[in-house]
């Protein structure tokens, strides 16, 4: 019987097989070595046999790459890591993500000690020199009033992006904020 091999019966036909049942009655019958005479070779009207090679790989994995040669470098132990190349988004993406964190968010957006340094220096010029120069804030009504600024920006804001919307722009102008105020009026609020 030939080694399985996992090629199918098709693949066998033109293969010369040895005849076991001859072999066995030689065997038996005198001591020397039997060999089986080789068959004829196929003739025309026998089945072609066709060789089958390995064709090129289709998919799947990458052939293994060679390894590199490792070559010495000047990294000592204890040197910082290098860093990898930051990632790229998209324009627009990261604009995006800035977004949906600030609507989520309930925290001033200006920091708080340059707000009221800027509020005690409006305070001291709008009041009379002896009472400014001895007025002091709390913290909560600084706190107020920066959450109004706030408030009143974001509103200012919103309806600026909707004027360059009119305009078919989506990059604010300074005459959108213009137009904004404009129709607000003087004392444009919340409303």
């Amino acid at each position: 019987m030939p080694p399985k091999t996992g090629r199918g019966r098709k693949a066998m036909a033109g293969t010369p097989r040895k005849s076991t049942a001859g072999a066995r009655a030689a065997a038996s019958s005198s001591k020397a070595p039997v060999t089986a005479a080789p068959e004829a070779s196929a003739s025309p009207s026998s089945p072609r046999v066709r060789k089958t090679t390995a064709s090129q790989p289709r998919g799947g994995k990458r052939p293994a790459a060679a390894k590199k040669i490792a070559k010495p470098s000047n990294v000592q132990p204890g040197d910082p890591t290098p860093r990898g190349q930051k990632r790229r988004y998209k324009p627009g993406t990261v604009a995006l993500k800035e977004i949906r964190k600030y609507q989520r968010s309930f925290d001033l957006l200006i920091q708080k000690l340059p707000f009221a340094r800027l509020v005690r220096e409006v305070a001291m010029d709008l009041l009379p020199s002896e009472v400014g120069s001895e007025l002091r804030w709390q913290s909560h009504a600084i706190q107020a009033i920066q959450e109004a600024a706030e408030a009143f920006l974001v509103h200012l804001f919103e309806d600026t992006n909707l004027c360059a919307i009119h305009a078919k722009r989506v990059t604010i102008m300074q005459k959108d904020i213009q137009l904004a105020r404009r129709i607000r009026g003087a004392w444009g609020g919340l409303g």
